[in-house]
């Protein structure tokens, strides 16, 4: 599939109706979600064939992308029910079959690397501090090739040290720039509309001791 028809397809998913902001719940756009999905698999081969969680998967755009892309096994999970709702309708719409499940990634009661591939756009951290690390935590706890992840630029190099020091990652690689555009969602939002500058991330983490031989 192509980059263009993969933005297309996207384009047409819906989104938060009634988006929660103390869950910092904004809309990853059909570009930016394409351009993940489409480098993660035409640059590393990391979709396709593979299992892929889509951590904090809101109405599921990273997920349908991963789906569209022939992932073997797409798995969303997110806390607010309206969103996987959501979610479910994009995935029908498109005849996708992915799996959905309520969870606080916190709690995600996995254990080892049991997915290939982990795609989030995880919460900044501006209402939770530290709530994109704690994703991003779990998600090297998880997967076994790669964890594609959106960070704001501002943090690049707390995230780099992070990650390598802490948080299981053997390598940590921005693979790109990119400005992140976040509508008039909520009622502080004095702007129509704002780009942040965003770091679209590849980490790579530790092999776990079983996969070692």
């Amino acid at each position: 599939m192509k980059l263009k028809q993969l933005e297309s397809l996207l384009g047409g998913l819906q989104q938060f109706s009634n988006p929660k902001v103390e869950l910092e719940q904004y809309p990853t756009g059909p570009h930016i979600a394409a351009g993940l999905l489409y480098t993660a698999e035409n640059s590393f081969d990391d979709i396709s064939n593979k299992v892929v969680a889509d951590f904090g998967c809101g109405c599921g755009t990273l997920g349908a992308a991963a789906a569209l892309l022939g992932a073997e096994q797409v798995i969303g999970i997110d806390i607010d029910s309206q969103s996987l709702e959501i979610a479910t309708m994009n995935a029908e719409d498109l005849e996708l079959d992915i799996d959905f499940i309520q969870c606080d990634i916190s709690n995600l009661g996995w254990r080892g690397q049991i997915v290939d591939t982990v795609v989030m756009n995880p919460p900044f951290g501006t209402r939770k501090k530290g709530a994109d690390m704690d994703f991003l935590f779990v998600a090297l706890k998880v997967a076994s090739q790669a964890v594609y992840s959106l960070h704001k630029t501002s943090t690049r190099d707390h995230v780099k040290r992070v990650a390598l020091r802490d948080l299981n990652a053997s390598s940590a690689e921005v693979l790109c720039e990119l400005r992140f555009d976040v509508p008039q969602l909520y009622k502080f939002h004095k702007k129509k509309e704002v780009d942040i500058a965003v770091d679209l991330w590849r980490f790579v983490p530790k092999r776990s001791r079983g996969k070692d031989i």
